[in-house]
């Protein structure tokens, strides 16, 4: 009698250990998650965390977004908000559309896009210049995106590999045509009106203040006024990385 229940208590013990050393490798070869990567990289007191859902997605593009990221954003946060997040996260996603786009301190970037334009690594130091303004929702959308490719033009590590530049003044063109159309007249201000007007500009944005009004009282002239100067003698001198 003691024999029997000893072999059936033997028995039920192996098929619990069985169970749960199932279960264990199950977990282990079946993580629950829909990524394929994530690394956590900090320096200098900054954090990026690194995640791909892309299986395919180059080793080097991936090194090349990383190290970007901690020589712009350092400079990025110094210059403009030192108070901007010390952890960014950056998504490469395949199910994304669009070439990248951020919000919340998280960046997410079209693998495809980085594939077929593997030398346009300065879409980080675009894309990272968004965290770091850190405007309120319904913010002036030119002025979002003209300041954040100004940075690009300022900041970029590999702008001429990429055969990105800011376009030549055109008949037709205007301030609110955003991008590096914006960000040029922004780089022409910066060299010809106001030293620190962009910073300035981003600032106001930034605590919501912002107005048609600060380009009087920093200049002396409406924003109008000074695109009106500026398409009469768009001559800029421009170097980039």
């Amino acid at each position: 009698m003691r024999s029997s229940r000893f072999v059936f208590l033997l028995t039920l013990a192996s098929f619990f250990v069985l169970r749960t050393g199932v279960a264990r490798n199950s977990e282990a070869t079946n993580p629950r998650s829909d990524f394929y990567a994530k690394d956590s990289i900090t320096k200098g007191g900054y954090t990026l965390i690194f995640i791909s859902k892309d299986s395919a997605f180059s080793a080097l593009t991936k090194q090349r977004m990383i190290s970007t990221f901690f020589v712009v954003y350092p400079q990025e946060a110094k210059r403009f908000n030192p108070k901007t997040l010390k952890k960014i996260k950056f998504v490469v996603d395949p199910s994304y559309k669009g070439v990248a786009a951020t919000g919340n301190g998280i960046a997410t970037y079209n693998p495809q896009w980085l594939k077929d334009h593997p030398e346009d690594i300065d879409v980080v130091t675009h894309e990272v210049m968004h965290v770091v303004q850190a405007y309120p929702p319904n913010s002036v959308g030119w002025l979002t995106e003209g300041i954040a490719d100004y940075v690009r033009y300022v900041y970029g590590v590999n702008n001429v590999k990429a055969k990105w530049a800011l376009p030549d003044y055109k008949e037709g063109q205007s301030y609110t045509n955003s991008y590096r159309i914006t960000a040029r007249f922004f780089a022409w201000l910066e060299k010809n009106v106001r030293k620190t007007l962009i910073n300035e500009l981003d600032a106001a944005a930034r605590a919501g203040t912002y107005s048609p009004e600060i380009w009087k009282q920093k200049t002396g002239f409406t924003l109008d006024e000074l695109w009106h100067t500026y398409t009469q003698n768009p001559t800029l001198e421009l170097t980039y990385r």
